[in-house]
């Protein structure tokens, strides 16, 4: 069975810092670019960051998260994730994890996982 499990999330301070992770299962993990996608409260999902599936394991940010965000992807645990640093008050979001494999229309989405900022 294909799946992309979130976990991690939770209430953060302002300032505070959280790790969320991305099981990915059923598929050859290493051959997927991975990102994850954040979607607020009335607002459209948006990408927060990416990292590519070769070995230069390219990462692009949102410039809201530049410098507080970090991705990082295990390939041998099958397993992306997000280090999130300097919480802001207004980043109550769900997360979501993608996976897609370039050049081709497999792409896989996780049922997410909730980050509240505490006022």
């Amino acid at each position: 069975q294909v799946q992309l499990v979130e976990s991690g999330g939770g209430l953060v301070q302002p300032g505070g810092s959280l790790r969320l992770s991305c099981a990915g299962s059923g598929f050859i993990f290493r051959n997927y670019a991975m990102s994850w996608y954040r979607q607020g409260p009335g607002k459209e999902r948006e990408l927060v960051a990416s990292i590519g599936s070769t070995s230069g394991r390219a990462t692009n940010y949102v410039d809201a998260v530049k410098g507080r965000f970090n991705i990082a992807r295990d390939d041998a645990k099958s397993t992306m994730f997000l280090q999130m640093n300097s919480q802001q008050s207004d980043n109550t979001s769900m997360y979501y994890c993608y996976a897609r494999r370039l050049y081709t229309n497999d792409d896989k989405w996780g049922q997410g996982t909730q980050v509240t900022a505490s006022p």
